[in-house]
């Protein structure tokens, strides 16, 4: 449930983060009849979002070969999108403001359709990242401890979003991205196990003994002995990291004041 919940939750941020700010600039430059278009562009990204993530689920599960797949393309979007928002993350603002500002402010179907394409993918490219991955989970987990994690990521994630654009600077969203790439980049460790552990079952690695490798790795399965640990870790060491950053931080901002 808490991998569901950061999945949920980071990916939210970004989405939730994308709507905010183009409806503040929209607001802000007096382009509200484009409003529309952004709404309409966040529904369509997320209605399109769930479709791909239940036939994803349904091709996942058909075989471990196929569930193998999923966890494999799974990951490389994990490390892909944190390493994107690693180096990019701090000037998401500024993008947007860049993209828009070149879309005519004219009452025309030419302006509505960009800003609608605008949203539609910006909004889109999270709603894939997270339908992959939360597929790959639903492959070995309960549906309805994904749905809670689901539900409260979004949650988190919305009431991040709306400090950030009431708040501002005050939201550091730098350590969230960092805090959170934590957690990717474990989660993406036990999606590489996972995958492996199912192509080994469906005797599909080349060049190796299948079966030594599929014993290998049941004991990293979310279930495992190694695993259920592993899962622990997805929660302290994020949790480990903001601990030492935040008391990093007051250290040296007392360090400065006393200078």
């Amino acid at each position: 449930m808490f991998a569901m919940l950061m999945i949920t939750f980071r990916e939210g941020v970004e989405a939730f983060l994308v709507a905010a700010i183009t409806f503040a600039f929209l607001q802000k430059t007096g382009r509200q009849h484009l409003a529309g278009a952004a709404k309409t562009g966040v529904l369509a990204a997320l209605v399109l979002s769930a479709v791909l993530g239940l036939a994803l689920f349904r091709v996942g599960g058909i075989s471990p070969l196929a569930e193998g797949w999923l966890a494999l393309m799974a990951g490389a979007l994990v490390v892909s999108c944190t390493w994107h928002m690693l180096r990019h993350g701090k000037a998401i603002a500024g993008e947007i403001r860049n993209r828009l500002s070149k879309v005519s402010d004219e009452k025309a179907v030419g302006p509505w359709l960009a800003v609608f394409a605008f949203v539609l993918l910006m909004v889109g490219r999270e709603g894939v990242e997270a339908a992959t991955m939360i597929a790959s989970l639903a492959a070995g987990a309960a549906t309805g401890q994904l749905a809670l994690g689901g539900l409260l990521g979004l949650a988190c994630a919305g009431a991040l979003a709306w400090a950030w654009s009431r708040y501002g600077r005050r939201v550091n969203l730098s350590l969230f991205f960092q805090v959170t790439a934590v957690f990717m980049v474990l989660f993406s460790i036990q999606l590489a196990i996972y995958a492996v552990h199912e192509f080994s079952e469906a005797g599909a690695l080349p060049l190796v003994d299948n079966k030594h490798w599929h014993d290998l790795t049941e004991p990293y399965g979310s279930e495992g002995v190694y695993g259920i640990w592993l899962s622990y870790s997805l929660v302290l060491v994020p949790l480990g990291f903001l601990i030492f950053s935040t008391l990093s931080g007051r250290k040296a901002v007392t360090q400065v004041g006393k200078g």
